[in-house]
């Protein structure tokens, strides 16, 4: 006498025929997720490529830059390709220039847009959205029409040859 679940088949028959689905689930899984990991694989390869080549070049000659096709690795490194450059202009002003204005523009964006920000977002008051509006309309300005009415601004103000005009909003 053998024992025969509802659909006619012995248990372990049943039993085995879930172990094989859950085999095929798992398997199609891994697959999946070894895709995707290739996929992720070849976009990290396509991001650094222009960074390895960057940093393949500058330790490179001049001559070893020139050629074609071009070298992936230099022949020898030339580590004081970057004391050159670093000394060839001015750097640290620039840096502190860089530093300077980015700062200024952090500080003064993060202070204005927050006080703008929150009015728009927390406060009722009559023609906001037409206030909202100008606002938005403002920004959607193409910048080929301002340039020129900004810079007799800027002449005027005599702040040509400044900081000021790249800091402070116009």
């Amino acid at each position: 006498m053998s024992v025969k679940g509802l659909s006619g088949k012995a248990p372990s028959a049943l039993h085995t025929g879930a172990v094989t689905q859950r085999r095929h689930k798992l398997a199609r899984v891994a697959l999946q997720r070894a895709i995707t990991f290739l996929v992720a694989l070849l976009g990290a390869l396509i991001v650094l490529a222009p960074i390895l080549w960057m940093l393949s070049t500058s330790l490179k000659t001049l001559p070893e830059v020139l050629v074609f096709p071009p070298l992936w690795l230099p022949s020898t490194l030339h580590w004081d390709n970057y004391s050159k450059a670093l000394t060839f202009l001015p750097f640290g002003l620039y840096a502190r220039n860089t530093l300077i204005i980015s700062l200024s523009i952090l500080v003064g964006e993060m202070l204005t847009n927050s006080f703008v920000a929150y009015g728009f977002a927390r406060l009722r008051a009559p023609g906001r959205s037409a206030l909202f509006i100008l606002v938005l309309s403002t920004m959607m300005v193409p910048y080929p029409v301002i340039m020129i009415p900004q810079y007799i601004l800027f002449k005027n103000l005599g702040w040509i040859d400044t900081f000021l005009p790249l800091i402070v909003p116009p």
